[in-house]
């Protein structure tokens, strides 16, 4: 059983940067897809980034150019980077897991491993 732990959040004003772990300990599997997600009040979850294990990547369009999302595969390690940071990036961010394989797979898995969320708040 895959657990996650998210660090990094906290409060930042716009334009500033940001960059969020998800450690992920069980890991058994070589193939595996993982993501960031966030939540805003009021809001559904938005899948903001997925990653295979080969590290080929996706982002939103709310954050492309600005987040990017890398894994250290040797330790189940995710990480996102975020610069440019806007008001409306305000959200708890949550990591996911699942043993779904294959970048084109991880696109469209319904995640169902999450870690408890970490708190971003950017102030304008």
């Amino acid at each position: 059983q895959v657990e996650l732990v998210e660090f990094g959040g906290g409060s930042v004003q716009a334009g500033g940067s940001l960059r969020l772990g998800c450690v992920g300990t069980g890991n058994s599997k070589s193939r595996y897809c993982m993501a960031w997600f966030r939540q805003q009040p009021g809001k559904e979850r938005e899948r903001i980034a997925t990653i295979s294990d080969m590290s080929t990547t996706h982002a939103a369009e709310s954050v492309k150019g600005r987040f990017t999302t890398s894994l250290d595969d040797q330790e189940t390690r995710l990480y996102l980077e975020m610069d440019d940071l806007k008001p409306e990036d305000t959200a708890m961010y949550y990591c996911a897991y699942s043993t779904r394989s294959g970048f084109e797979s991880c696109l469209s898995v319904q995640f169902n491993t999450w870690g408890q969320g970490t708190q971003v708040t950017v102030s304008a």
